[in-house]
C-alpha cells in the first residue's frame, strides 16, 4: 500500500501532466511534454505509474495520432471523425529532426515509457475497454452478433482472454486489453484512420463535383494528375515507419536472432514475465498488423476451412459489399512484408548455420535469475523450428492484393494501387531482401552509421536460385493466378495511364523471367496441375505432383468469393478461378490477353499527343519477355473459330483503344460491348446494374444472345380455312375477331423484329436509361408534376 501524501502526488501530477499534453501544439511545447514524460516515470515506481496510465496514457494516445478525447464517450467511426494532425503527422511533415528525435525515445522499444508500460503489465495493475467501433470491420460484426462474438477466441487466438462481457450490459461484449496491448491496437489503427479520412476528403471533392453541369463529361486525360508515379516509397522520412520498425525489430524475432534483435533486453524485461514467450507476443503482433491493414474489411476474413470446423457461416459479403482495402497502407504493409520475409531470407541457410549460443547481448539485468539466457536460448532454437513468418501473411496479404486489382473503382487514382503492386513485386522477390534495405532506418534508430550487413545475406541476393523453389512452390498462386488477374486489372485501367500501366506488366513478366530456373518451374508446375497423375519420364515432375492439392485448395481458399463480375469490365469468366490459365492455349489464357494487351498498350501510346521513345521501348521490353515465357513470336495471328468469331469480335471491341489519331476519348464513340463496359462517372452505379440485369434477361428470354438460325424462317406456314362460310352473330363476336387480328399483327410485329435484332446480332440495351442525364430529366419532369398538382390542389 502507497502512503496517501504518495498517491495524492501521483494523481495531481498525472492530471497536470494530461492537461499539459492537451497544451502542447507547437514543436518547444511538445518536445518539453516529452521530457515531462520521460522524468515522471523514471522517478515513480510502478505502483506509483498507475494513475498516469489511468489518466494521462489514454490523452497522450490521442495526441500522438490524433484522436478525439478517450476519456469522453466512445468516438464514432472513423468515416466520420476523421483524425487531426497528431504528434506523430505533425514531426513527420515538418523539417524538424529534433521533434522527431524526441517523440521517437519517448516511443521507442528500450525507453522509459516502454519498459513502464512492461512493469505495469507486469503486475496487472491497469485495464483498458478499446472502443468496438474502432476495430477491424469484421471484427465489429462478429461482436454485434451473440452467436459469433463467443468464438472469436477460438477464430483468433489473439483475442483469447480479451472478450468479455459488459457488466453493465450483460447483452454486449467489450474487448479488454493491458497497456502494451491496448497502445499497440491504436498504433495499428492510426494508418487505417487517416486512409479512411483521406479517402473521404477525395470522395466528397470528387462527388461535389461531379454535380457541377460542366462536368457532366469524362476529363481529358492529363489534366486530371501527373502521368509519372513513383513506384519506391522511402521509408526513413516517416516518424511512424520508423517507430514501426523499430517495434518489428524489437518484438518480432527472425531466425537470426543475435544478429538482428537490438532491443531483446526490453523484450525480456516485458514478455517473459507476463506472456511467458517473446513468440507470444512476436504472434500478437504480427496478428494486430495483419487484421488492421490486410484483412479489416474482407468478407472472407478467415480460412474456409477454419470457418466450417467452427460451423461459422459469415454473411459480410452483403454487409461490406465489393469495396477495396483501405488505401493509404501501402508504405506500411510494405515494409512489415519485407521485414517478415527476412525470415525466409534467413532459412535458406539452413538451421545449422544459423548460431543459437548465448550472446552478451541477451544478458538480462535485475529481476531476472541466470536462467533466463538458457529460456532465451530454447526460444531461440524454437523460432528456428517453427518457420518464416511467411505463413502468417500468405492468405490474408493474397487476398489484400486481389481485392485492390479486382475493386478498385474506375476513374480511381494509381497512387493506391501502384503502392500495393509494389507490395506484390518485393512479395515475390524475396531474394532480393537484405538487411542493407533497412541501413538507413537502422542509422536513424541506433543514432550512429553502424553497418548492419550480413555477408552471408549478402551472397544470396544474385537473384533466383533453387534454394528458394520451396519458397515459389508454397506461393505459387502469387506466381500464377494473381498474374491473371493483374493482366485484367491492366486491360481494365489501360486508358487511365498507358505508360505506367505498361510499366508494371513489364515488371511483372520481368520478374518471371528473371531466370529460366524460375520460368522453368513455373511451366513445370502448370503442367502437373492440368495433366492427370501418371508416372513421368521426368522425376522433377513427378516431385511436383505432390502440391497440387495443396495449390488447388489454397486455390479454393485464398479466392473465396472473389471474381471478376460482368459490370466492372472485365472479361473473365465468372468461375474462371476454379482454374490456372497463365499458360493456357484458350481465348483466357495468359498468352493471348498479353498479346492484346501489348496491341492495345501501343495503339494507345503511339496515338497519343507524343510518342516518347521511352513508351516505345517498354513496348519493344514487353515484346521480348513475353515472346521468352511462352515462346515463339510475341504478337502472332489468333486462329478464331466459327464458333469463337462473334465473342472475338466482341472482345476486340470491348479493348478498342480509347484514343485514336489526335482525337481524344469524347470525340470517339465506343464501339465495343456496352453492356460489358465499367461504370463511368456520368451512370448511376445501382441503376446502370439493375439495368445490365434486366437487359440480360430479356435478350436471354428472346434468344438475342444467340445468332440467327438461316433454316427459321425460310418456309412459310399456311392455315386451311374451311370451305363452309362463317357468320359473326352480335358485336361481342366481333371485338373477339378484332382482339385477336390485333394480338396476331402485334405477335408477328415482335417476332420479325426480334428475327431481324438477331441477324443483325442487335440486343436489347436498357443501360442507357441509367445516364445521369436522363435521370435528371426524369426527376425534374416528375418534381414538375407533382408540384404543378400541389398547387392546383393548394387553389
Amino acid at each position: 500500500m502507497l502512503p496517501h501524501s504518495y498517491a495524492v502526488d501521483s494523481l495531481s501530477r498525472s492530471q497536470d501532466l494530461a492537461s499539459a499534453i492537451l497544451a502542447s501544439t507547437t514543436p518547444s511545447q511538445i518536445s518539453a511534454t516529452c521530457a515531462s514524460i520521460d522524468f515522471f516515470l523514471q522517478s515513480h515506481s510502478p505502483d506509483q505509474s498507475r494513475h498516469f496510465f489511468s489518466i494521462t496514457f489514454p490523452t497522450l494516445i490521442c495526441k500522438l495520432f490524433g484522436f478525439d478525447d478517450a476519456s469522453s464517450l466512445p468516438p464514432p467511426p472513423p468515416s466520420q471523425k476523421p483524425p487531426s494532425n497528431g504528434w506523430v503527422e505533425l514531426a513527420s511533415q515538418t523539417s524538424l529532426p529534433d521533434l522527431s528525435s524526441k517523440i521517437f525515445s519517448l516511443l521507442s522499444p528500450n525507453g522509459t515509457l516502454m519498459n513502464s508500460i512492461s512493469a505495469v503489465d507486469r503486475y496487472s495493475l491497469v485495464k483498458y475497454v478499446f472502443p468496438v467501433e474502432r476495430l477491424p470491420e469484421w471484427v465489429r460484426f462478429m461482436l454485434s452478433n451473440e452467436k459469433y462474438f463467443r468464438v472469436i477466441p477460438d477464430l483468433c487466438p489473439f483475442f483469447k482472454g480479451k472478450v468479455k462481457e459488459d457488466a453493465v450490459q450483460g447483452s454486449l461484449c467489450q474487448i479488454q486489453l493491458n497497456v502494451f496491448e491496448y497502445y499497440l491496437f491504436w498504433f495499428a489503427y492510426y494508418p487505417v484512420c487517416k486512409g479512411n479520412s483521406e479517402n473521404l476528403d477525395s470522395n466528397s471533392v470528387k462527388r461535389s463535383s461531379k454535380f457541377r453541369l460542366e462536368n457532366w463529361t469524362r476529363s481529358i486525360r492529363g489534366f486530371s494528375g501527373s502521368s509519372k508515379r513513383e513506384m519506391e516509397q522511402k521509408f526513413e522520412g516517416n516518424l511512424y515507419i520508423q517507430l514501426l520498425y523499430a517495434y518489428l525489430r524489437a518484438f518480432v524475432p527472425i531466425f537470426d536472432l543475435g544478429a538482428h534483435q537490438p532491443y531483446r533486453s526490453s523484450i525480456l524485461n516485458y514478455s517473459l514475465k507476463c506472456d511467458g514467450s517473446v513468440i507470444v507476443r512476436a504472434e500478437f503482433l504480427v496478428n494486430v498488423f495483419v487484421h488492421y491493414w490486410l484483412v479489416d474489411n474482407d468478407f472472407s476474413p478467415l480460412p474456409v476451412n477454419v470457418c466450417k470446423s467452427f460451423g461459422v457461416s459469415f454473411p459480410f459479403r452483403s454487409m461490406l459489399g465489393e469495396i477495396p482495402p483501405t488505401s493509404g497502407l501501402g508504405e506500411v504493409v510494405k515494409l512489415f512484408v519485407k521485414y517478415l520475409n527476412l525470415s525466409s531470407v534467413m532459412s535458406t541457410d539452413g538451421f545449422d548455420n544459423i548460431e543459437c549460443n548465448e550472446s552478451p547481448r541477451w544478458r538480462i539485468s535485475g529481476g531476472f535469475d541466470s536462467g533466463g539466457s538458457r529460456d532465451l536460448v530454447s526460444l531461440s532454437r524454437s523460432v528456428c523450428l517453427v518457420g518464416s513468418w511467411n505463413s502468417w501473411i500468405q492468405r490474408p496479404l493474397y487476398r489484400f492484393i486481389l481485392r485492390t486489382f479486382l475493386f478498385s473503382p474506375v476513374g480511381t487514382s494509381m497512387k493506391n494501387t501502384s503502392q500495393v503492386f509494389s507490395v506484390w513485386i518485393s512479395y515475390m522477390e524475396p531474394w532480393t531482401i537484405s538487411l542493407d534495405d533497412f541501413a538507413e532506418l537502422d542509422v536513424v534508430i541506433n543514432g550512429s552509421s553502424k553497418d548492419v550487413r550480413n555477408q552471408e545475406t549478402e551472397s544470396q541476393n544474385s537473384g533466383y536460385s533453387p534454394v528458394w523453389q520451396a519458397f515459389v512452390l508454397s506461393n505459387f498462386l502469387y506466381y500464377s493466378s494473381l498474374v491473371m488477374h493483374f493482366i485484367g486489372f491492366a486491360h481494365k485501367f489501360l486508358h487511365t495511364d498507358p505508360e505506367v500501366i505498361a510499366q508494371m506488366v513489364l515488371k511483372v513478366i520481368s520478374l518471371l523471367t528473371s531466370s529460366k530456373e524460375l520460368v522453368d518451374l513455373i511451366k513445370n508446375v502448370d503442367v502437373v496441375f492440368h495433366s492427370k497423375q501418371a508416372v513421368s519420364s521426368k522425376s522433377a515432375l513427378n516431385s511436383l505432383y505432390r502440391i497440387v492439392p495443396s495449390i488447388r485448395e489454397q486455390l479454393k481458399d485464398w479466392e473465396d468469393g472473389l471474381c471478376e463480375s460482368d459490370a466492372d469490365g472485365s472479361f473473365l469468366h465468372e468461375n474462371w478461378n476454379k482454374d490456372l490459365k497463365l499458360f493456357s492455349d484458350g481465348e483466357d489464357g495468359g498468352q493471348r490477353l498479353l498479346q492484346l494487351f501489348i496491341l492495345r498498350a501501343e495503339a494507345e501510346l503511339q496515338g497519343g499527343d507524343i510518342a516518347h521513345a521511352h513508351s516505345l521501348q517498354i513496348i519493344d521490353s514487353l515484346k521480348e519477355k513475353v515472346s521468352y515465357l511462352f515462346g515463339g513470336s510475341t504478337v502472332k495471328p489468333i486462329p478464331i473459330s466459327t464458333e469463337l468469331r462473334q465473342a472475338q469480335h466482341t472482345r476486340d471491341e470491348l479493348f478498342k483503344p480509347r484514343r485514336v489519331g489526335n482525337q481524344t476519348s469524347a470525340n470517339v464513340t465506343y464501339k465495343g460491348d456496352w453492356m460489358k463496359r465499367p461504370i463511368s462517372d456520368d451512370e448511376v452505379a445501382w441503376l446502370a446494374k439493375l439495368l445490365i440485369w434486366l437487359s440480360s434477361w430479356l435478350n436471354e428470354s428472346l434468344g438475342l444472345n444467340r445468332p440467327e438460325d438461316n433454316d427459321v424462317g425460310s418456309k412459310w406456314f399456311y392455315v386451311n380455312i374451311p370451305g363452309d362460310a362463317v357468320n359473326l352473330n352480335g358485336s361481342g363476336e366481333i371485338v373477339k375477331t378484332l382482339v385477336c387480328l390485333i394480338g396476331s399483327w402485334l405477335l408477328m410485329m415482335g417476332t420479325t423484329t426480334t428475327r431481324l435484332m438477331r441477324k443483325h446480332g442487335l440486343r436489347i440495351n436498357l443501360r442507357v436509361l441509367a445516364s445521369k442525364k436522363v435521370v435528371m430529366v426524369l426527376l425534374i419532369f416528375v418534381v414538375f408534376s407533382v408540384l404543378k398538382k400541389a398547387c392546383g390542389l393548394f387553389h
